[in-house]
């Protein structure tokens, strides 16, 4: 077993906890071979295919989504850079839909939050009766498919709900801080 890492060395090398390493080769994610002992040791290839989950589940895939990929590589050594290559191609347009999540984020967070009204009152974020569950779970303003609208009725602090009419998911809305009154 000449050439082969311990889970430790594994771990200093990956920057990966051994706990993670073992949670991921329960999951099929990697593979390791047992000494007479029963101790694990990991070909040199392992590194990149733990590198490629670290990597993967920064750009958000799932650990299914991952293991997908992976086993589309070959488990028994480090895979080409063409194959390398055709799995990155796969990642593009996950990664730009998260560039565009994360600066919708950053936007919301810099113009709404930074307008500075900070009022419950008059804020377009506002959602009385939490009419946005009918919408899905989570914060649909920063998910993108709900934009806040309001109304100009009696009260200027009044505003519609969302849920008033149909999500418009392809629209990538960002809180402005003109829906917000001084």
């Amino acid at each position: 077993m000449d050439g082969l890492l311990t889970i430790g060395e594994l771990a200093a090398r990956t920057g990966v906890a051994t706990s993670a390493l073992r949670f991921y080769e329960e999951r099929g994610l990697i593979r390791a071979e047992r000494t007479e002992a029963g101790h694990r040791r990991y070909p040199r290839a392992v590194a990149r295919r733990v590198a490629f989950v670290v990597f993967a589940q920064r750009v958000g895939l799932t650990l299914e989504e991952i293991g997908g990929e992976l086993a589309k590589l070959p488990a028994d050594r480090a895979p080409t850079r063409q194959e390398w290559g055709r799995l990155s191609k796969t990642w593009r347009a996950r990664i730009d839909e998260r560039i565009v999540e994360l600066e919708r984020l950053r936007g919301g967070l810099t113009e709404c939050i930074g307008c500075g009204c900070l009022s419950l009152d008059r804020c377009a974020i506002l959602n009385p009766g939490d009419r946005l569950a009918e919408q899905g779970p989570g914060p649909r303003f920063w998910v993108g498919d709900v934009r806040p609208e309001r109304t100009r009725s009696k009260s200027r602090s009044q505003h519609t709900a969302p849920g008033d009419r149909p999500p418009e998911r392809a629209s990538l809305a960002i809180v402005k801080p003109d829906l917000c009154q001084e």
